[in-house]
């Protein structure tokens, strides 16, 4: 069952569907086969409310290995996917920090 805010949905532009994998908390991705991939290239991209909508109900009533489903934004070039705001690419890529260096 998705929640009232779930059945109201808008995006801005190109979304996947993201969750985390129940067995060991991996980033997972729906997949266009309707399967999940922790490779965010293998992500089904959409471009609309209705099938943002639609990718996600399929997300949450196949939960099995997943916890939490949700839409993410992406940006998507001639290289591929990118997480579209910062959240996701943490999630995506992890915490990268740098450091300064004393010479």
């Amino acid at each position: 069952m998705t929640s009232p805010l779930q059945q109201k949905i808008k995006i801005a532009g190109p979304s996947i569907v993201t969750a985390n994998r129940t067995r060991d908390g991996a980033v997972i991705y729906r997949t266009a086969s309707h399967g999940w991939s922790v490779d965010l290239a293998d992500a089904a991209v959409v471009r609309t409310a209705d099938d943002a909508r639609a990718l996600l109900a399929e997300s949450v009533a196949d939960d099995i290995g997943a916890v939490g489903p949700y839409i993410a934004p992406v940006h998507v070039t001639d290289q591929g996917i990118a997480p579209g705001n910062l959240r996701e690419k943490i999630r995506n890529q992890g915490v990268t920090i740098d450091l300064l260096v004393s010479a």
